[in-house]
This record gives C-alpha cells, sequence and structure tokens, in this order.
C-alpha cells in the first residue's frame, strides 16, 4: 500500500507540467507560468519574435518565479536555490528583482566554479590518457581557467594567451592549451585550434585548407625538464626563411623570419570582423543557457540573431558576463518549457525554454547538499595528487581523471575532445533505476543531517515540513492536491519513513532531475 502511495506522490508532483510539455494550453499552467503576453525586454526578444511569427509559432507564456529563480540558479552557479531565498525571491514585488537576482549570480564564487568546469570540458583539462597534462599541469591549468573566468577576462585576450604563449606547463599555465591534445604535431594542433575557437572540424577540410591551417602551428615545440612531467612549449629556434601563408578565410599572409607564426593566427583569429571566432563563442554562449544552438543547422536558423550576438559580443570589447546578462534577462530565455501551441519542436525554434536534464555533476552536487554525505571519488592517478575535500563540489574538480561510478552512469565527458556532445545529458532505464532503487541513494536520505533537523523543527506541523521539503527540493510550494496526498502519506505510519519515502519520490520527479 505505502508502496503505490509512493508513486502517487511522485506522479503529482509532477502530473500537470509532463501532461502539457508537448500540447497547447490557453490558461497559465500553476505553479509554472504567469499569466503574461510575450512582450520583448530586448533585442533578442525582437528577432525570436519576428522569427517565430514568419513560422506560425506561438511563444511559451512567462515562467514563474519560482521557476525562474531554480532555472537561473542553475544556469549561472550550476546549484539550488535555498529555501529561503526562493521564500525572499517569490515574495519580493519590485519590477526588476530578476534582472537583481541575474547580477548577483554572476558575482558570486560558485559562478566561476561552474564555469570553469565548462570549460574544462572545452579545453580538455585532465591528467590521464589519452589527454596528459598530469596532474600538476591540470591544477596550474584550472586555476588559470577560474581565475580567467572570475575576473572576466575578456574573451579575445583568453584566446590570445592561449594560443601564443610559451614556457612551463607548470608556470605558464595557458601553455597547457598544447598539451591537451592528442598528438603533438601541427596537424593535431591545427585540429584542437579550429574545433576550440572556430568551430570547425578540420578534419572535413581539403588536404591543402588543412595543410595551409597547419602551417601557423608548425614550429611550435615540446622539451622535458628535470622535474617530472614538466614540459617546456616554445617557439622552435631554428632559422627558417619568411613564410607566405594562407589564412582560413583566404587571405594572404607574409610571416617573417622573427615573427611567431601562432602571433599572426590569433591577429587575424580575433579581429572584430572575423566571424568564424566572433560567431563560435556567440553560439556556444547561446546553447550553453539556452540549451539548442543557432547554428545546430547549415546556415544558421536564426541568422539575425547570431549576428546580433557577434555585434553586441564585438561592442562589448568580448565581455561575456555582458553575453550572459543579456540573454538571461530576455524574455526568451524566461519562457515558460510549456509551448504556446502544439508544434513538437517549439524549444527548438526557441518558441519555449528546452527541458533538459541536470549534468551529472550539479545532479549529485544537488543531491549532497539536500542529504549529504560527501562523494568519493576514483582516479588512475594515485594520492596526494586526487585527493578532493570533502567540502569542495564536484563541480570544482578540476581533474577530468577524477571520477565516480555515478558521474560516468549520468554522462559526464571524458574531456578526450573538447567536443560539446561529449557529455550526455540523456535519460537512461539504469539513471532511473539508480535513483529509484540504488543503495547509494538510500543510504544519503537515510542518514541525511538535513531531513533530521527538519524533522525536529517541523514533527508538530505536518504542513510546514512538506512545504520545506518541496521548497528544498523543487524550489516551489507544494499545489493544494500534492499537500494534501503527502500529508495522508505522512500520517499513514512512521513519520520519519514517510519523510524519506517524500523526498526520494520528489528527487525522482522530473522536475528535480530537469532543468524547466
Amino acid at each position: 500500500m505505502r508502496a503505490l502511495q509512493y508513486v502517487v506522490i511522485a506522479t503529482i508532483s509532477v502530473m500537470t507540467l509532463c501532461a502539457t510539455l508537448s500540447g497547447s494550453t490557453s490558461q497559465p499552467i500553476a505553479p509554472y507560468e504567469q499569466t503574461a503576453k510575450f512582450e520583448p525586454a530586448n533585442q533578442i526578444d525582437e528577432l525570436v519574435l519576428e522569427s517565430l511569427t514568419a513560422s506560425g509559432l506561438e511563444p511559451a507564456g512567462l515562467c514563474s518565479d519560482a521557476v525562474f529563480i531554480r532555472r537561473v540558479y542553475l544556469d549561472v552557479i550550476g546549484k539550488l536555490p535555498k529555501p529561503n531565498e526562493v521564500r525572499s525571491f517569490t515574495r519580493d514585488k519590485r519590477r526588476g528583482k530578476r534582472a537583481q537576482l541575474i547580477d548577483k549570480l554572476l558575482e558570486r564564487d560558485e559562478f566561476a566554479d561552474y564555469w570553469s568546469m565548462k570549460w574544462c570540458d572545452v579545453l580538455r583539462v585532465k591528467a590521464e590518457h589519452p589527454i596528459n597534462l598530469w596532474p600538476n599541469g591540470v591544477q596550474a591549468y584550472h586555476r588559470w581557467v577560474h581565475h580567467s573566468i572570475a575576473t572576466n577576462k575578456p574573451y579575445d585576450q583568453f584566446a590570445r594567451e592561449l594560443l601564443t604563449s610559451s614556457g612551463s606547463n607548470f608556470r605558464v599555465p595557458q601553455v597547457n592549451f598544447y598539451r591537451a591534445i592528442q598528438g603533438e604535431s601541427p596537424s593535431s594542433i591545427a585540429a584542437a585550434v579550429g574545433l576550440t575557437f572556430m568551430g570547425q572540424r578540420i578534419e572535413t577540410w581539403s588536404d591543402d585548407d588543412r595543410a595551409k591551417m597547419e602551417v601557423f602551428f608548425s614550429y611550435v615545440a615540446y622539451k622535458p625538464t628535470a622535474e617530472w612531467k614538466e614540459q617546456i612549449i616554445y617557439l622552435d629556434p631554428t632559422p627558417r626563411p619568411a613564410i607566405d601563408a594562407v589564412l582560413p578565410d583566404g587571405s594572404h599572409v607574409r610571416i617573417e623570419p622573427d615573427t611567431d607564426p601562432r602571433q599572426v593566427f590569433a591577429d587575424w583569429l580575433i579581429r572584430a570582423g572575423n566571424k568564424h571566432f566572433t560567431a563560435t563563442i556567440s553560439d556556444r554562449v547561446w546553447t550553453w543557457l539556452m540549451g539548442h544552438s543557432i547554428c545546430l543547422d547549415s546556415p544558421a536558423s536564426q541568422p539575425a540573431l547570431l549576428a546580433y550576438l557577434q555585434k553586441e559580443l564585438i561592442k562589448s570589447h568580448y565581455d561575456l558576463k555582458h553575453m550572459y546578462r543579456l540573454v538571461l534577462n530576455s524574455r526568451t530565455y524566461q519562457q515558460s518549457s510549456i509551448p504556446g501551441n502544439e508544434d513538437l519542436d517549439a524549444a527548438e525554434h526557441f518558441a519555449a525554454y528546452q527541458v533538459r536534464r541536470l549534468e551529472a555533476e550539479v545532479l549529485i552536487d544537488a543531491l549532497v547538499e539536500l542529504f549529504g554525505p560527501a562523494e568519493s571519488y576514483e582516479s588512475p592517478i594515485p594520492e596526494p595528487f586526487t585527493y578532493v575535500p570533502e567540502s569542495e563540489p564536484t563541480v570544482s574538480l578540476a581533474d577530468g581523471s577524477i571520477t565516480s561510478p555515478f558521474l560516468e552512469q549520468f554522462g559526464r565527458p571524458s574531456r578526450d575532445t573538447g567536443l560539446l556532445s561529449e557529455r550526455s545529458n540523456e535519460s537512461t532505464v539504469q539513471q532511473r533505476l539508480h535513483m529509484l532503487n540504488s543503495s547509494h541513494i538510500q543510504k544519503k536520505i537515510e542518514t541525511s543531517w538535513r531531513l533530521n533537523q527538519l524533522m525536529a523543527r517541523e514533527r508538530g506541523n505536518r504542513g510546514r515540513l512538506i512545504n520545506e521539503l518541496y521548497l528544498m527540493t523543487l524550489s516551489r510550494p507544494p499545489t493544494d492536491a500534492e499537500k494534501a496526498a503527502a500529508k495522508s502519506y505522512l500520517n499513514d505510519g512512521d513519520l520519519r519513513q514517510g519523510v524519506n519515502d517524500l523526498a526520494w519520490a520528489l528527487i525522482n520527479c522530473k522536475e528535480f532531475l530537469y532543468r524547466h
């Protein structure tokens, strides 16, 4: 009987949202939407609305405050908001509160932690095979990436430093860009540069075009030192003649003997009019926040939108926080995930927010924050190089070689290629069984100090206990139907077991497992 009630609670908690994700509705769906028409907040919205109108699509409604705070916390700092933060935000009646929250989150320390994780995926930051940065190199590289993000280093400067630096990979961290590649040949380097900064798989180029690109990296050299696993990346000093090179856009350039070819390439790459560079990072930022690329199709599905983002990037002097702020404040980002009409591809046209599962690192951090205890990790590299303090969240792990069965099962990327597709956020049967049946999850819930604390504080008030549990897990209070079902369940048997079951049901809801 209790098992049946358990299923009922889990079903009630998400049945409204799940039932409407693929269908239209003329009324706002509580507690997920507000009653508000699509009113453009900036030029992003004007361009998206123009495209939707031309396609005959209706934009989704405005997401509720409870949905927004959960969404923006996850998208900006990779964490769930605390119950008091949800209460404070949802009770605030000021018109500009969403913009103010965005600004606060962009300045929090966790912002650099979470976005370092994303960039370390792109830059292939790991210690062991097939990327062999080794522990000291990984830590130095991760600290540099983290500092660059925390100080909001302009993206053109970020790229130039990665492309043109020389020295020890322990003492000049950004030279690890040339170490975090499967190979030391000009062809391997050129392929990594093309993918990272131009969004190009140059393996698909003609032999002639690839050879022209490789010229700019043909004098990069490597040598070891007496220190364990240290390596010097430098420009080969062997005398050479001037080089008549051809850039990827077909323009010709002469590289004098005393000039670093990498500098010439970097000058070309980051110049204001180079769409190879600006389009790639603009679309990457959009994809990270919106869940779907503008450039998935060729040509871009919304060229005017991509052009506008590129223009804003250049205008802001390559300030990525400006780009995040622009997207996050748009009405397009703040749409409900429930489509405004019956088009199943609404989110792919940006007519609704893209529902997608939490990253493996974010999910396990949320479970640890809710219930504890800290996770344990494994690595082919022995301690002390792989020691992880219990207080360190998983999103802060510098080394892609340090992992756990949970991270591997839930799609954390191996950081071998730098491709965004290396990370899998697809839901699998094994994942669902782990969340429902594993001793790993059971132990967290049954030994949770937070649940113990909640029980002690709210034992005499079942309504407040249920309310707090929903705020902890789903970042919103329960609906009347959910509260009634939960109260009935908690009144039928051992209270602690009932609270454990309710918590377990809630973390198996789509609302918890997915951004929405």
